[in-house]
């Protein structure tokens, strides 16, 4: 097969590549069916589902959210906080407060990461109380068995506190008491990063032996608004049994049908993602639970959550009992992640960030690019810095390549004139030009190795560059100001010149014009094809390109730019050495063999 075959066949490849994900996603596993438990003892089921027993569904109610917005109707955010005492959170990385009203954390702000990159761009806002609008809290609890649901607290217990503020690394007590002397201790304490840990004591002060089971759940009221991006997962998510465990939301309401998928496990971790974001409930490691994903839907209203529930706890008159939960409520930063894995025995909690099938690439890029920022100050250019070492490391076989290529470009004249000689038998004019590259010592295939080695790297890059929250509104130099999302230049208003904004599909910023005029130029360095029809075909490749690259993030396509220019370097030393000329024509010296 010739060269030029060989790398329109890599090229198409490069394109499938790309756009399969976007349009072909690859199919959701099928849910898992709910386990059934019947023991003796269980703890209160929730409504609808009497064979399951888990901590209650947490529902707003159909009075106080439209259908299918998660919107408060008459309750603004604010008039929902403000429906109940609060405790102050405050941190140098948050904001926020715990209700005193079912003890929830509801309410959570993160100070350190605006929404949009304007000046006066609000924070993110992570948690919401229920009852307002996109309500999304965590909650603590036990359940009782029956019988007993006077004993323990709910969503409307109004618990006691003497404490005011929860600051970073301090703490805040609560306290209830039942009607039939069952004593609620809850401390809340927070990092320096986003862990909570609710530390619960239960002391029976009362005659009666009571069994409770623990449970905690992270609910989310409403459509959830998603990325869009196939190659990345958004939705709950969760470690158990070692195994990570990922969920659409279509998982868990299949044909109009609510799902409960549950799953027994010894530690691990459950909750719910965003594309940066995370709120995650982690279980004591050395305990068994039941861990649930689930869907209701009240009133038109449809409503996530992620659960655990605890296994039985006896206790005595006069006897108490101590149970420790933790729940992430924060930006997923891989180096704190990688911090919580190790110090708090969390198993694969990095792999709430979606570093996709080259994880084993993925992540060595992010902390090689994450080195180069300390050094360099600029993530566009620690970009850069690993573009040079790829290109290192790959130099022996680039070289090879290029080596290869110059041969190919020297021997074109040869090739013409087979092509000439045997233009009508195609099988003669293969075997003819397959002599020819024994002869010379040319391998044709050796000038796809780059590509076939640059898009695993690629890919690595692309997956960084989306999820990893620390190239979010990372920017780089002039107009590009945020790595993680596409130019915002287009050559169709002439880079802002014209007052007029371009439907999206026209959109092809500088840097993508930058990219295919280097693509273009590289392409001039490489054999050409002989056939008139390949040879368009091989020209409109930097174009097709241009087009399909603009809608990446920034940083991608400058990544691919500067690999290019230094891949045309190379390329162009090699072929003055070997005495091939760079704008084509015959070699001055036969160099093949070198090859």
């Amino acid at each position: 097969m010739e060269q030029r075959n060989l790398f329109i066949a890599m090229a198409a490849s490069l394109v499938i590549l790309l756009g399969w994900n976007v349009f072909f996603p690859p199919p959701e596993p099928p849910p898992k069916p709910a386990a059934s438990i019947t023991a003796d003892g269980t703890p209160i089921a929730p409504a609808g589902d009497a064979a399951i027993p888990g901590p209650p569904r947490e529902a707003t109610g159909p009075s106080a959210i439209t259908a299918g917005g998660g919107q408060a109707r008459g309750l603004t955010r604010t008039a929902a906080l403000n429906q109940s005492a609060r405790v102050t959170i405050s941190t140098p990385r948050l904001a926020g407060s715990i209700s005193l009203t079912g003890a929830s954390l509801d309410d959570l702000t993160l100070s350190t990461y605006k929404q949009t990159l304007a000046e006066d761009s609000p924070p993110i806002t992570l948690l919401s109380p229920s009852g307002g609008p996109d309500a999304y809290f965590a909650r603590f609890g036990w359940s009782a068995t029956a019988g007993k649901e006077a004993s323990v607290p709910t969503s409307k217990t109004e618990w006691r506190s003497n404490d005011r503020t929860l600051t970073e690394n301090g703490s805040v007590v609560m306290t209830w008491e039942s009607p039939d002397g069952m004593l609620y201790e809850r401390t809340i304490a927070l990092d320096d990063g986003y862990m909570f840990t609710v530390t619960d004591v239960v002391k029976n002060n009362g005659t009666d032996a009571t069994t409770l089971y623990p449970y905690s759940l992270v609910s989310r009221a409403g459509e959830p608004e998603t990325s869009g991006l196939y190659v990345l997962h958004e939705g709950p998510i969760g470690v158990l049994n070692d195994t990570l465990e990922e969920l659409s939301y279509d998982d868990l309401f299949d044909d109009g049908q609510s799902e409960i998928i549950t799953h027994e496990t010894t530690g691990g971790w459950i909750g719910i993602t965003d594309k940066y974001w995370l709120a995650a409930l982690v279980p004591p490691f050395d305990q068994p639970v039941k861990a649930r994903f689930l869907h209701t839907n009240a009133g038109g209203i449809s409503r996530y959550q992620t659960d655990y529930l605890g296994g039985a706890v006896a206790i005595a008159p006069g006897a108490s009992h101590e149970i420790t939960h933790r729940f992430f409520g924060g930006a997923k930063e891989v180096g704190l992640l990688d911090r919580y894995e190790e110090n708090l025995n969390i198993p694969l909690f990095d792999k709430a960030i979606d570093f996709g099938w080259f994880y084993y690439l993925t992540k060595p890029f992010f902390y090689a690019l994450e080195w180069f920022y300390h050094l360099l100050g600029n993530f566009g250019l620690a970009i850069m810095a690993l573009t040079v070492c790829v290109k290192i490391v790959f130099f022996p076989l680039a070289n090879k390549s290029y080596k290869s290529m110059a041969a190919m470009k020297g021997l074109q004249p040869e090739m013409l004139k087979l092509r000439e000689r045997y233009g009508d038998d195609r099988q003669k004019l293969n075997q003819e030009m397959m002599a020819l590259y024994k002869k010379e010592k040319v391998n044709p295939a050796s000038g796809c190795l780059p590509i076939i080695v640059q898009i695993p790297v690629f890919f690595s890059l692309y997956k960084v560059l989306i999820v990893a929250i620390e190239m979010r509104h990372a920017p780089f130099f002039g107009w590009i100001q945020d790595l993680s999302a596409p130019d915002p230049t287009n050559i169709f208003n002439l880079f802002g010149l014209i007052p007029f904004t371009p439907p999206s599909f026209m959109h092809i910023g500088a840097w993508a014009v930058m990219m295919g005029i280097t693509m273009f130029l590289q392409q001039k360095l490489n054999p050409q094809p002989t056939d008139p029809m390949q040879a368009r075909i091989f020209m409109l490749m930097p174009l097709i390109f241009t087009v399909l690259l603009s809608g990446f993030a920034a940083g991608l396509v400058i990544y691919w730019t500067w690999n290019n220019l230094l891949s045309i370097c190379q390329q162009a030393i090699i072929m003055t050495r070997a005495g091939v000329p760079l704008g084509g024509g015959a070699k001055k010296k036969p160099a093949a063999g070198k090859a």
